[in-house]
Order: C-alpha cells, then structure tokens, then sequence
C-alpha cells in the first residue's frame, strides 16, 4: 500500500510541476518585453514614480486668456487667435513680431488703415493697431509683397506682420474697439 501512494503522490507533484511551468510560461509571454530591464542607476520605486510630460499643443487658446470675442497674441509663441462667440477659436496663425513688443494685458483696437508704409519701409495693408510702446505703434498687418521676413533688429519697429490671408481675416474680425489681448 505505501508503494501506491508513493506513485500517487509521485503523480501529483508532477502533475503539479506541469501546471505552474504552463502557468510561468503564460506569464512570461503576456508580459511586456521591457519588465525585465532596468536602466542603470534607477530604482523601482524611482520608475514607477515617473509620469509621463502632457504635450501641450502650440495651436491650443492659451490659458487665462481672457472671454468673450477678442484677438489673443502669445507673444513667446508669436501666434494670434481670433476667438469668436462662445469661446471658440475661428482662426489661429503664426506670425513676425516687430523689434519692439507690447507689454502683456489687455487692449482694444485704436485705429485701421487699408495700406500705408510700415515704419521698416515696406509698402503694408490691412493694419490694425492696438497699443503705443515708447512711442512706437503697435499693429498687425502684411506686406503688400506677401513677406514675412525678420525686421532689421537695429530698428524700431511694431508691426506684428501676417500672412496677406491672415491679414484679412484679422481686418474682418478686428474692428474699432475690438478687444486684443496679449500673453506671454
């Protein structure tokens, strides 16, 4: 009799020993391929305290912006909203700042030309200003040639310049008194 329940006990365990082995291997295969690596110097608890960087979208209204219909320029990512009723964006485009820029606030439109030449020289339309730093205006327009160029550093200017179709949207949107707002 002990020499059958030395085979049944001989039996189980082996039995057993094939059930966790198929189990091991299930878990090894569902597991992801980098569980096992550990990069140097770093502890588990140390990884595992790590949240991954929320990317912000660079053509996202910016936050603190203000309500309401308003043109908002971000001055660190020379980029304009034109934000319409109810909170919500019409349009968004980069755009060439002057030399000089206005300070962050609040603002309204203060006077509009059709075409005019900007204080760089160069034949512009559709500006629309809205501040006076130091003296000098600043606005939003385009070059009648359609450029966008960099302004020569060595001079004053405030012509924040858009695109000849940005340009017109903006001289749609931005009337007498429109509120502009600006963000760093």
């Amino acid at each position: 009799m002990a020499r059958s329940s030395t085979g049944f006990v001989t039996a189980l365990t082996a039995g057993s020993l094939v059930v966790v082995g198929f189990l091991a291997y299930q878990a090894s295969a569902s597991a992801p391929s980098d569980l096992a690596e550990k990069k140097e110097g770093s502890s588990p608890s140390a990884s595992a305290s790590k949240t991954p960087k929320k990317k912000t979208d660079p053509k996202a209204l910016p936050a603190g912006s203000g309500k309401g219909e308003r043109v908002v320029y971000a001055l660190g990512g020379d980029r304009v909203w034109l934000v319409g009723a109810g909170n919500k964006t019409k349009s968004t485009f980069r755009v060439t700042p002057g030399t000089v820029d206005p300070a962050p606030g609040s603002y309204s439109v203060t006077s509009r030309s059709g075409s005019v030449t900007g204080t760089d020289g160069v034949p512009i339309e559709h500006v629309v200003r809205f501040a006076n730093t130091n003296g000098v205006a600043i606005g939003f327009s385009a070059a009648v040639d359609g450029s966008t160029a960099a302004p020569d550093p060595g001079k004053q200017t405030g012509g924040i310049r858009e695109s000849r179709e940005d340009a017109n949207a903006m001289w749609q949107f931005a009337t007498i008194g429109a509120k502009v707002v600006v963000v760093k």
